[in-house]
């Protein structure tokens, strides 16, 4: 064990490689929770105005503080692979801009539906919530498939197929968060709709897997054998769990075994990445990472503000537990 203050050596010698697994970790926190965000706003679009109260009740209260794991997501990457950083927003940067005005669209849709009650205002604030609920986890798919294969452009086959797959897991995630949130008959239209989406989740990524298999797009090695058969076989898993949850009516279940596929999908994108962390050129987690001072220190960080951050989401979800009351609005 080396000093936390060295300015020449890791205090630890595997940290280079804990933050590439804690930048991952990071991201798959903001797929599972701010994914559901995303799936209650693209299930939002087909169904009735008391279901819509419904529904902004749900995700209301604590929508703005999932997106914090995006900023950290951010943050992690910036202080620990600046380098990464830095490639990406250069090769994606309308992408990116793309996917920020998506989130805005989301955020104004929900947030100042009330201010006007004329019906084109309500109209068009419904619109933009939809609108960005979809457009934000099929961008973030398409940019992650561009990290992960080294895609140049992400006008690409392969970017489109994760993007569509994300987007589907988002569904699973919104209408399995709103089973446990909902009850009658909203409850039960939530049943039927994730049990759509999870068998599209299911052909969408199995056939994002097999054409990253075959075809190998982009500059990244292509994955492996193993890895593709072990994401899919995982995933299978787990939609055999979730689909079992609710022909049982079993919310909780269903929704940690989607939180299984999420993790899956991000675990599989870590390991065919590692051990790099850009393969577009080719650069190396070891040769990535910051200097040894700096990560040190950012260790620290992480270690005293981390704790915080999940006790704060751990006080927020007790306070906001159980279905949504009839009658309950937001904004």
């Amino acid at each position: 064990m080396t000093s936390l203050l060295s300015p020449e050596a890791y205090f630890h010698p595997s940290l280079p490689e804990f933050w590439f697994g804690f930048v991952f970790a990071v991201f798959a926190l903001y797929v599972v929770l701010d994914g559901f965000d995303f799936g209650i706003g693209i299930l939002y679009a087909g169904v009735d105005d008391a279901d819509k109260e419904t529904m902004m009740g749900a995700f209301g209260p604590v929508w703005k503080a999932n997106e914090v794991w995006l900023v950290l997501f951010g943050t992690t990457l910036f202080a620990a692979f600046p380098a990464v950083y830095s490639n990406l927003l250069s090769r994606h940067y309308l992408l990116i801009f793309a996917l920020l005005l998506a989130l805005v669209m989301r955020g104004v849709g929900s947030k100042v539906r009330k201010e006007r009650s004329d019906d084109l205002w309500v109209e068009t604030c419904d619109r933009l919530f939809v609108a960005g609920s979809i457009a934000a986890p099929f961008l973030l798919g398409m940019l992650v498939a561009g990290w992960l294969f080294g895609l140049p452009s992400v006008v690409d086959i392969a970017a489109v197929a994760v993007g569509l797959s994300l987007t589907a897991l988002c569904v699973v995630f919104g209408a399995a968060f709103m089973a446990i949130k909902s009850r009658g008959a909203l409850q039960a239209k939530m049943y039927k709709r994730g049990q759509q989406s999870t068998v599209a989740y299911v052909g969408l990524i199995a056939t994002s897997l097999v054409y990253a298999l075959v075809v190998a797009p982009g500059t990244a090695p292509p994955p492996t054998v193993e890895s593709v058969g072990t994401a899919a076989l995982l995933t299978v898993g787990c939609a055999a769990v979730g689909l079992a949850a609710i022909r049982g009516r079993r919310p909780y279940t269903w929704f940690g075994s989607v939180v299984g596929m999420g993790l899956v999908l991000v675990g599989f994108v870590a390991w065919t990445m590692f051990p790099a962390v850009d393969p577009a050129v080719e650069l190396s987690v070891r040769d990535g990472i910051v200097a040894p001072l700096a990560l040190n220190l950012n260790s620290i960080f992480a270690v005293t503000l981390i704790p915080i951050i999940l006790g704060y989401f751990g006080l927020l979800y007790s306070v906001f537990s159980g279905p949504v009351e009839e009658g309950t609005t937001y904004g």
